[in-house]
């Protein structure tokens, strides 16, 4: 390796680790604060490392709010909508990539110009119709309206497209239906695209606030996003438990996306099909 190159390279590696520091800070920062009493924190000037690892912060913060039970509805709201997302854009994409029909392109098109529609837009339509049908303040409420994306369809439709139509023809010559294709040969060569989205699409399920803050008004049925504001007292302005609450509402995500890394990576390489 010439000594130019090795240079490059170590220059580059240094801004990259200068980079990821940068955008860690928020998050090391709150970390940081979790574990640090109150008289630190307002200190002049702050200590920023903390004398102790003290975990109580963390106690009280499942003990001021029912952490456990938002956790748990946002689990199984934000896994329902990534479910039901990829299962509809899956069989949306797959129709088409592969049939033929009259106003297809128009269709598509059409499908594709609601990613223009602002989301803030149409809550309110969305708000009325869910309390028409008497669904405030349930699963079905945080659910349904997410179930079809726009990006998902369309991202799942490129990938789709990669796979070469030879082996689609073939396989309906030895009598492989178009359902049975799409379950044994186009997910499995597409699994590295449905990892990617279902991580993208469980985020954005994990983090949803305004609509969750609209249609649930009991503990029960609250998601982390919305609980976490409880954890911050008018009276008494306790930054290392709510900083605390913070990393717990932040670290199943992290750790999502940790894990999808080397998943979508593997999964892309084994779906790739030569033409």
């Amino acid at each position: 390796m010439r000594p130019s190159t090795r240079t490059g390279r170590m220059i580059f590696l240094i801004l990259q680790i200068l980079v990821a520091v940068i955008i860690l800070c928020p998050i090391l920062y709150a970390a940081d604060i979790s574990f640090l009493p109150l008289s630190q924190i307002f200190k002049k000037p702050p200590e920023l490392l903390p004398r102790a690892l003290d975990f109580s912060y963390y106690m009280k913060a499942f003990q001021r709010a029912p952490l456990v039970r938002y956790l748990l509805n946002t689990v199984l709201v934000a896994t329902a909508i990534t479910v039901g997302q990829i299962f509809l854009a899956c069989v949306t994409a797959f129709s088409f990539a592969w049939f033929d029909f009259k106003g297809k392109n128009i269709l598509f098109m059409v499908i594709l110009a609601t990613m223009m529609i602002p989301g803030e837009s149409i809550v309110l339509s969305n708000y009325l119709t869910v309390g028409e049908l008497g669904l405030l303040d349930t699963y079905p409420a945080l659910i349904l309206p997410s179930l079809a994306s726009a990006t998902t369809i369309f991202f799942m439709r490129q990938a789709f497209m990669q796979t070469p139509r030879e082996l689609y023809e073939v396989a309906a010559m030895e009598g492989c239906s178009s359902f049975r294709f799409l379950l044994s040969i186009q997910i499995p060569l597409a699994k590295g695209a449905i990892g990617a989205v279902s991580i993208y699409t469980f985020i954005n399920g994990w983090n949803a606030y305004m609509w969750p803050l609209l249609v649930t008004n009991t503990d029960k049925m609250r998601t982390v996003q919305i609980g976490i504001g409880m954890l911050l007292d008018a009276e008494s302005a306790d930054y290392n438990v709510m900083m605390a609450g913070v990393i717990i509402v932040m670290l199943p995500t992290l750790l999502l996306f940790a894990l999808g890394q080397k998943h979508i990576l593997s999964g892309a390489l084994a779906g790739a099909v030569k033409g």
